[in-house]
C-alpha cells in the first residue's frame, strides 16, 4: 500500500464491467466505495466525504454531468476532486467536464497504468492542497494568538500609566477607568462598529495624558484656578497631541485626536482651536460628552458630586452648545446603563 493507502474513492458507474476493471486496480491501494447511479453516489458522498470520485457521465436518470455540478454547489463536497470515467473522447465532452469542476478525465477501455498513475497523482495534489490549508490555519491562528498578546500588552501599558497617574492625582486613575466605559457605551449607542467603539475606549485613556505638563501648584490646587491658571491647564490638549503625535498605529492616531480635541465646544466656543459642530472629530465629541459627565458626578475639593439625573440634565440643556445634540440624546437616553455604571464603579472604590 502506498502512503495514500487512507485516502478514500468512490467509483461511480452503472456497468459492473468497469466497477470490476477499476476495483481490481485500485483496491490494493485505496479504500473503495461504490455507486451505480447519480443519486446514490450523492447519497454516498455526502455520507462518507471520499477523497476523490471516478465518475461515468452516462447513467441512468442523473447525469455525471448533473452529479458534478450539484457536489460542486455544495459547500461542503465541493473541494472533493472528480474524474471522469467514459467512452466518449471528444473535445466537447471534456471542455464541458471541466467547465463544471472536473479535474481530469480517463477514457474507457480503461489503460490500467494510466488509471493508477493519474489516482495517485490527484490524491497526492489534494493532500498537499489540505497540508497547504492546514499549515495557512496554524499560521492565522498563531497571528491572531500575536496579535492579542500586543492588544493586551497596550492595556497593560495603560493600566501602568494610569497607577502613575494615581500618584500625582488621586482622582486620575479612576477617571480613566470611568472615561473609558463612558466612551465604549456612547461609541455603541452612536452605531460605531467593534473594533471601533474598543479603540476609543482603550485611545480616550489618553485624553488627559498633556496634563503631565501642567504644574502642580495648577493640577493639584484644591480650589478654583484664577483665569491665568485656566489658560495653563488648557495647555494640556496641545502638550498631549504633541506627546501622542507622528505615530503609524491606530490606537496612537485616536489618542492623539481625542487629547487634542475632547474640550472643544459644538458652538465652536471651546479649546485649542476653536472647532465647531462636524468639524470636531467623531472622537472628541463623544470624549467630551464624557469627560463633563464624569466631572460632574464626581466629587472635587470645591464641589460635592452631582446626581446622575442632575448631571445628565445639564449634558440635555447644553446639547447643541457645548455638546453635538445628537451625541448628548443619546447620552441622556442611556441613563439606566449610566446609572448601574456608575454604581458599579463606585463599588470598585
Amino acid at each position: 500500500m502506498n502512503d495514500l493507502g487512507s485516502c478514500k474513492i468512490l467509483i461511480a458507474d452503472d456497468t459492473k464491467t468497469n466497477i470490476d476493471v477499476l476495483i481490481q486496480a485500485l483496491r490494493n491501494d485505496y479504500k473503495l466505495g461504490v455507486a451505480l447511479n447519480g443519486s446514490k453516489a450523492i447519497e454516498y458522498v455526502r455520507a462518507n466525504r471520499p477523497d476523490l470520485i471516478l465518475l461515468d457521465i452516462l447513467m441512468p436518470g442523473m447525469s455525471g454531468f448533473e452529479v458534478c455540478r450539484q457536489l460542486k454547489t455544495d459547500p461542503d463536497t465541493k473541494d472533493i476532486p472528480i474524474i471522469f470515467i467514459t467512452a466518449m473522447d471528444s473535445s466537447g465532452h471534456k471542455t464541458k467536464g471541466f467547465e463544471i469542476g472536473a479535474v481530469d478525465y480517463i477514457t474507457k477501455p480503461f489503460d490500467i497504468t494510466e488509471v493508477k498513475a493519474r489516482v495517485k497523482t490527484h490524491l497526492s495534489l489534494k493532500t498537499a492542497q489540505e497540508a497547504l490549508r492546514n499549515q495557512n490555519t496554524i499560521l492565522e491562528q498563531k497571528v491572531r494568538e500575536r496579535t492579542k498578546e500586543l492588544e493586551e500588552a497596550q492595556i497593560e501599558i495603560l493600566e501602568r500609566l494610569e497607577k502613575a497617574a494615581e500618584y500625582r492625582d488621586k482622582k486620575t486613575g479612576g477617571h480613566i477607568k470611568r472615561m473609558s466605559n463612558y466612551c465604549r457605551l456612547l461609541g455603541q449607542a452612536a452605531g460605531l462598529q467593534p473594533e471601533e467603539y474598543d479603540l476609543l475606549a482603550l485611545a480616550s485613556t489618553m485624553h488627559d495624558v498633556g496634563k503631565i505638563g501642567v504644574p502642580d501648584t495648577i493640577l493639584l490646587k484644591p480650589g478654583k484656578l484664577t483665569e491665568e491658571e485656566r489658560t495653563v491647564m488648557k495647555t494640556h490638549t496641545t502638550i498631549g497631541a504633541k506627546l501622542l503625535s507622528g505615530s503609524e498605529h491606530a490606537f496612537l492616531q485616536a489618542a492623539e485626536i481625542i487629547a487634542l480635541t475632547h474640550h472643544e465646544r459644538w458652538d465652536g466656543t471651546g479649546y485649542p482651536q476653536g472647532l465647531k459642530e462636524e468639524e470636531i472629530p467623531l472622537f472628541g465629541r463623544i470624549t467630551g460628552i464624557c469627560d463633563v459627565f464624569d466631572a460632574l458626578i464626581s466629587e472635587r475639593p470645591y464641589k460635592k458630586p452631582w446626581p446622575v439625573g442632575k448631571t445628565l440634565e445639564k449634558i440635555r440643556e447644553e446639547s447643541g452648545t457645548a455638546f453635538d445634540p445628537e451625541l448628548a440624546s443619546l447620552f441622556v437616553r442611556s441613563e439606566p446603563e449610566l446609572r448601574k455604571m456608575v454604581e458599579e464603579l463606585n463599588n470598585q472604590g
